[in-house]
């Protein structure tokens, strides 16, 4: 383990908008979201995946009256957005360390209001769709923490990802509202996502890669 990764896992500890295993509280957050650590009762939006929690911070200076938890499993990356988020006083945003095959056990039934998925791997090999962060057994998953109504986004540079994405949407009947474009920068949605970026937006978006993007309701 290098240094640096040394000291932000050790910062990670003592920082209380990092959630992960070595602390009590990890394992009392199910249902417990308002009460255990935000004290209010804003509503909640996931971050999946969120690397350094650009979008998480990014979206939590726009709306100060909800809640916003990045989920990743690396303690290195979770770091830089845990120092951004206390250096600006945020309240309001937390990071938890957890595998997000494992949301149930940190998330109870209708206990988030939004998700969104910004740039997860796009597991090209055949023997990985089941890894796949939109493919139906996380779908369902998120359709278990989500209230009813509540809405997934979802934003890609990957376009063979962003077609299965497509293709497996078109065969639930659980679903509402479903809207998408394939060149979110020139499309009707670009103030929905409010100008926020991350490193591999801004990267691929640099290489001449249009970023695709969806939303959609699940139905009650």
């Amino acid at each position: 383990m290098s240094r640096q990764k040394r000291k932000r896992f050790e910062a990670n500890l003592i920082a209380p908008n990092v959630l992960e295993d070595n602390k009590p509280i990890y394992h009392q957050l199910k249902g417990n979201w308002h009460e255990k650590y935000f004290q209010n009762d804003f509503p909640i939006t996931l971050e999946l995946g969120c690397g350094k929690g650009e979008y998480t911070i990014g979206l939590a200076k726009f709306y100060p009256k909800r809640n916003f938890v990045g989920v990743d499993v690396k303690g290195d990356r979770l770091f830089v957005g845990s120092q951004q988020a206390m250096a600006a006083g945020m309240a309001h945003v937390a990071f938890l360390r957890a595998q997000i095959q494992n949301l149930a056990d940190f998330f109870d039934e209708n206990e988030v209001d939004a998700i969104w998925l910004t740039f997860p791997d796009p597991r090209p090999k055949e023997r990985d769709v089941k890894r796949r962060l939109t493919s139906p057994r996380f779908l369902e998953a998120y359709k278990h923490i989500v209230k009813p109504g509540g809405w997934l986004y979802f934003k890609t540079d990957h376009t063979p990802l962003f077609e299965y994405t497509l293709e497996v949407l078109g065969e639930k009947t659980d679903i509402q509202n479903l809207e998408y474009t394939f060149d979110l920068y020139q499309s009707a949605f670009m103030d929905e996502h409010h100008g926020i970026k991350t490193r591999f937006e801004q990267k691929f978006h640099d290489l001449g890669e249009n970023i695709k993007y969806l939303k959609f309701q699940f139905i009650p």
